[in-house]
Order: structure tokens, then C-alpha cells, then sequence
């Protein structure tokens, strides 16, 4: 008999008459009951919440860091079993199961630090014409409370890049975890129930968005909504939420320009096939468009080739795997129509395109159109394009041809072609000679146009959690 997972009210565990189903996404099995609120449920975890802010707001830098530091502890303790949760629910292989594990773990901890530092400043108001004889400073509070809704593909660790930071600020946070993948999120909030959060300053709430996500965003008892996730529900939570502080990262269609001048054609290309189809390229950041200069088109195309049929697919249970399945049959669909419908309009598949049940083969696409889906929207899946450009400066213009702006990568040895690149390239952030995959806990990440405005470092995520108040003084 499957496990059922309770929902988490106002910290404590309710199993409640609803749930949902969790699938191991690699065999179908059943392996959970996840329980799903009901309104009363919903109205109970925002009510606690709102009457634990002024607790929260009262505890001091020490308690909030001693507490997100002793959750961290509990993650890390039961690590390797949360690996293999994650590897079942998410689909993801087990080896970057355990991985994400251990990133939450240091990325609770970065949150632990922060929350020592969360502080305002002094200002120096004579600088105005008018403010002679006044000085002033500002301090950091709470915004209040937090509405957490967490993606699928990182189902601990984005969790984690929420919850951390709020709690860190002094923030009461409910959590929405994707219905795919609900479980790495109920023990995440248990980590810090037991860690000593005060009574009802968390919750963990599975469910649709329809049912969980509409009323959660649209209560003005929440100040504050942190969503990773796809543009057209960030799209819908910006309609439904009124007044509130937002926060967002939906996702890319990230780029890649390889120049002539890479002294390591072969390192590139494995960085780049990394890229493409780490965690089955369900990943914002995943490569999805590659530039490469003609003088060395070729080679890197064969390299590429050789290095995607290394990879290993099958159970994401097996640590030899690279390539487990895509979250649902669902998306396994449109991610195969979107290659057909490149290939109809004239595209060439190079490699992949087979699907067995749920499991891509890595798939590797030449001779696109800007006008096609591949090209243009976010595939999320395990398919990569790579195309012949005439100069590097060509590459840059193709990488920034997009209607995202997550993050972008550039492999060149010309340090000014490089500089060239950061400034032309409108994103959140540019890996040199790496890929865009590239992605550190603490570093602040954010995005430009489509994609959001998300700044998820620790300290800048804890920023976002609070409000300033600023004093004037007249001396």
C-alpha cells in the first residue's frame, strides 16, 4: 500500500479526506498519497499564518539562523532516502537526485548566514539642498507573509530558495509545492517544523493551482508571492494577486556562442551536451540553442554527436543513468510534437528523436528557422539545435534573438570578444566558457524580458522578503 503524506497546517500534519496520487515517473507505479487541502484548510494555514508575524518578527537573527541551520541538518541526515525521492516523483537520475539534495543543504546554509545580516543603513539626508541639520537611516522587516510556489524540476532545492530566505527574514511561508512532486516539499516543511519554527509560521499545502494556487495568491493576507514556474501561470498569478510584492523566474530558451578561437573544442562540446540534457533538459537554464563559428562548426558538431551517444538512458533509480523520463505523458507529447513540427517545416534530426514510454532520447536538431517553436519558445525537454554562424559577433546577435533572458553562455580565449558579449547579451546573467547551466546557490539570479525578474541568491532572496522603513532625524 502506497505511503500517504500528510498535509502540514499551521505546522501540523493533517491527512484531511483529499490526495493526490504520486507516480514514480519512470514505471507508473503508484508510490504515494500526497493529501490536498480543502478551502477551511487553506483559510487555516493563511490565518496562522498571519497571526504568527508578529512571533516571527521577534525572533531573533540568531534563533531564525539557528533554526534554518538545524532543517538543514535534518535534509542532510536523511539524505540519501530523499534522493531517492526525488528520483522517483521527479524522474530526475539519481545521481543529480543527490546532488540537488546536497545543494538544498548548502543553500539553507548560505540562508543561515544571511539571516545574521539582514540589516538597514544610514543615510546621509544633508546631501539634499534642504536637509541640512536632519540625518536618517533605514531598517529591513518583514514584508509578512509569504506565499511559496515551487516548479517540478527542482522539487527540494527552488522549495528551499523560498522557504530559506523567508524564514531568514522573519517571514511566515506557506508552501505550494507542484502537484507532480509534492513529497521533497512536505519534508522540507517538516525539517522545519522540527527545527522549532513557532506554531503556525509554516504550512505545506499540495494541489493544483486552480485549487491551491488562485486562493493562496489572491488572499490580501499574503504580502508577498515567490513563483518559479512557467510564464503563462506567472501570467495568471500577476492577474489574480492584487497589491502584492511578486517575485518571479519563468523560464528560457538559453543560447550558446562558440567561437573559433576555444582552445578546447572537445571540453566545449561535453559542457555543452551537460547542459542540454542535464535532468532531461527540464531545466530553465538548460542549453536549447547553440551558435557556432563556421571554422569549427564541423568538429564541434561531431563532438557533440560522439559525446550525447554516451549517455545512458533507462531508470533514473540506476546511478549509471544520465536520461530518465520527462515529468508526464503530457509533456513527453508536446516536446516530441515540437521536434516533428521542426522537422515538417524543414529541419534535419541528427540524433534522438525516440521516445520509449516517457524516456527522450537526447535529440539534436540542425537546419532551423528563427519562426519555429524550437527556436523560439521554451522547449524543456531534451532536445538542443545547433546552427553554423559566419563570426562570433554573428553568434552573439543569434544568443540574444529571444524573447527570454535568463542566462546565456560563451566559449571564446578573446577576453575583449567576451566583454563584447556581456554587454550585447540582454540576460540575468553570462557563464564564460561555460554553459548557462551554470548555477551557484549564492549568486544573485534573475532575468530580463520573458523570463522574469527572480533575484534568488540568499542574501537578495532574503532582501526581497523584507520591507524598508526609513527614519528622518533633525538633530
Amino acid at each position: 500500500m502506497a505511503e500517504r503524506y500528510p498535509m502540514i497546517v499551521a505546522g501540523e500534519e493533517h491527512s484531511g479526506t483529499r490526495a493526490i496520487e504520486v507516480r514514480d515517473k519512470y514505471s507508473g507505479e503508484t508510490i504515494a498519497e500526497a493529501c490536498t487541502p480543502g478551502l477551511e484548510d487553506i483559510e487555516r494555514a493563511i490565518a496562522s499564518a498571519h497571526a504568527a508575524r508578529v512571533a516571527m518578527q521577534e525572533l531573533s537573527a540568531y534563533r531564525r539562523s539557528t533554526i534554518i541551520r538545524t532543517a538543514a541538518g535534518i535534509l542532510d541526515a536523511g539524505k540519501d532516502r530523499l534522493a531517492v525521492t526525488i528520483a522517483r516523483e521527479a524522474g530526475k537520475p539519481l545521481k543529480y537526485a543527490a546532488f540537488e539534495v546536497e545543494r538544498t543543504v548548502e543553500n539553507l546554509e548560505y540562508c543561515a548566514e544571511e539571516a545574521k545580516r539582514v540589516h538597514g543603513e544610514t543615510v546621509p539626508l544633508d546631501a539634499a539642498r534642504s536637509g541640512a541639520g536632519k540625518f536618517g537611516f533605514y531598517e529591513r522587516f518583514p514584508v509578512g507573509v509569504v506565499a511559496a510556489i515551487s516548479p517540478f524540476n527542482f522539487p527540494l532545492n527552488l522549495a528551499a530558495h523560498k522557504l530559506g530566505p523567508a524564514v531568514a527574514a522573519g517571514c511566515p511561508v506557506i508552501l505550494k509545492p507542484a502537484s507532480a512532486t509534492p513529497l521533497s516539499g512536505i519534508e522540507l516543511v517538516r525539517a522545519f517544523v522540527e527545527a522549532g519554527l513557532p506554531a503556525g509560521a509554516i504550512s505545506c499545502l499540495p494541489g493544483s493551482g486552480e485549487a491551491v494556487g488562485d486562493p493562496l495568491v489572491s488572499d490580501p493576507r499574503v504580502s508577498k508571492i515567490s513563483f518559479t514556474g512557467s510564464r503563462a501561470v506567472g501570467e495568471r498569478i500577476i492577474r489574480r494577486s492584487g497589491l502584492k510584492k511578486i517575485t518571479m523566474e519563468l523560464g528560457g530558451n538559453c543560447g550558446v556562442a562558440v567561437d573559433q578561437s576555444v582552445p578546447d573544442l572537445a571540453a566545449a562540446a561535453k559542457r555543452c551536451v551537460f547542459g542540454a540534457f542535464y535532468n532531461q533538459g527540464q531545466v530553465c537554464i538548460s542549453v536549447q540553442r547553440i551558435f557556432v563559428h563556421a571554422a569549427v562548426h564541423d568538429r564541434f558538431l561531431e563532438l557533440m554527436l560522439a559525446e550525447t551517444a554516451k549517455l545512458k538512458l533507462g531508470n533514473p533509480a540506476d546511478r549509471d543513468t544520465d536520461i530518465g523520463p520527462v515529468i508526464s505523458a503530457s509533456e513527453a507529447d508536446r516536446i516530441m510534437a515540437v521536434i516533428a513540427e521542426a522537422k515538417d517545416q524543414g529541419a534535419k534530426i541528427l540524433a534522438g528523436n525516440v521516445r520509449e514510454q516517457n524516456v527522450i532520447a537526447p535529440t539534436v536538431v540542425t537546419g532551423t528557422a528563427r519562426g519555429m517553436r524550437i527556436a523560439r519558445e521554451e522547449v524543456f525537454g531534451p532536445v538542443v539545435m545547433i546552427e553554423k554562424v559566419d563570426s562570433f559577433d554573428e553568434g552573439i546577435r543569434r544568443v540574444e534573438d529571444s524573447e527570454y533572458g535568463l542566462q546565456a553562455g560563451v566559449f571564446t580565449s578573446d577576453i575583449g570578444r567576451a566583454l563584447r558579449a556581456v554587454r550585447q547579451i540582454d540576460v540575468g546573467g553570462i557563464a564564460i566558457n561555460d554553459v548557462p547551466t551554470v548555477r551557484f546557490d549564492h549568486m544573485p539570479y534573475g532575468g530580463n524580458k520573458g523570463s522574469g525578474l527572480g533575484r534568488e541568491g540568499a542574501r537578495f532572496a532574503i532582501e526581497e522578503m523584507t520591507a524598508i522603513r526609513m527614519v528622518v532625524c533633525s538633530r
